[in-house]
């Protein structure tokens, strides 16, 4: 992947996670299990999740009101759970993602494991 391009959706990324910390977001530290500072655990949290990098690569190349689907091989964490459930109020926009054990639906600030997951 293109260098520049790479930094673009990062910055599409820290755009995201800005707007959702005007709305109430804030990262679930817990999820951190590395022994260093708070403020890294927060950049830990917000910008290396893999799930997260894909929402903002799908934002930059898929049609608006088009859904997003997110596949991964692991179960979907605490935080980027309720990143999504966020997410998909504010921009009024659907999530899909398929993890380990179920699909999770994301839309209008719900998800369809009723967060039971």
């Amino acid at each position: 992947m293109d260098v520049k391009y790479n930094q673009s959706v990062v910055s599409k990324l820290e755009e995201i996670v800005h707007k959702l910390k005007l709305e109430g977001y804030e990262p679930d530290l817990n999820q951190v299990l590395l022994d260093i500072e708070d403020h890294e655990k927060v950049n830990q949290v917000t910008l290396h999740f893999s799930e997260k990098m894909a929402l903002a690569f799908g934002l930059l190349n898929i049609p608006q009101g088009i859904p997003i689907h997110i596949v991964k091989n692991l179960r979907i964490c605490c935080d980027c759970h309720t990143f999504m459930r966020l997410f998909s109020k504010i921009y009024n926009l659907r999530i899909i993602i398929r993890d380990q054990n179920r699909f999770h639906h994301f839309a209008e600030g719900s998800c369809s494991c009723r967060n039971h997951w």
